[in-house]
């Protein structure tokens, strides 16, 4: 096969194209600008942390299954650092949402970046839901029989039906964290394409 030939296939296109886009340099980079030691952006790894334990924990409880997590101590356990991930998760998520918001994050061609952080927050919403509903315990059982009307009522009932316990714990173990962990994937390569954000420039340099 030629060079020209090479050069036309689609896997060398492709590839020619993501190292331009994201080369090492970028993809793993050794420094990072002065303003990038600010606490704020703490909150976003954290969130990354947060979401790896989140994952782990959850398919040690997917292994086991219920049974295991509510009569077992060390199952207790399990399901604890879970929930409490999850509450770091949030916390940590919805700070760095705040303050990607007043930093405008979006400036420098960097909309879609701020696009799915924010689907991403929504889909771990959803995730997080199916999650308390998929409990097997009467708080799951109080919150889908509360949570049923308000869903019945804008239609969404026909296809997510809060009461169908199987149906949840499908949501919650498979289809939303595969949606959340995907968006998490490509809001951190964005961040890479097209870096962090820089803060406002200073009224004094504004002027000058």
């Amino acid at each position: 096969m030629s060079t020209t030939e090479i050069e036309r296939q689609w896997t060398t296109r492709l590839r020619h194209r993501v190292a331009a886009k994201l080369p090492p340099e970028k993809l793993l980079p050794d420094t990072q600008p002065t303003y990038v030691s600010s606490w704020i952006y703490v909150f976003g790894v954290t969130t990354l942390a947060a979401l790896v334990v989140v994952i782990a924990t959850g398919c040690l409880l997917a292994i086991r299954g219920p049974q295991w997590w509510h009569e077992s101590d060390i199952g207790h356990f399990v399901n604890s650092l879970h929930l409490w991930s999850v509450e770091i998760f949030f916390f940590a998520m919805v700070i760095h949402l705040w303050g990607k918001f007043f930093m405008a994050a979006w400036r420098g061609g960097r909309a879609l970046t701020w696009m799915t952080g924010v689907v991403t927050f929504v889909v771990s919403i959803l995730t997080a839901f199916t999650g308390y509903v998929s409990q097997t315990n009467f708080d799951s059982q109080w919150i889908s029989t509360q949570a049923k009307d308000g869903i019945n009522a804008t239609g969404g009932g026909a296809f997510f039906n809060v009461l169908n316990l199987g149906q949840m714990l499908m949501w919650h173990i498979v289809l939303l964290p595969i949606g959340a962990v995907a968006l998490t994937v490509l809001h951190v390569l964005l961040v890479r394409v097209k870096g962090v954000v820089p803060p406002f420039a200073s009224t004094n340099e504004v002027e000058s």
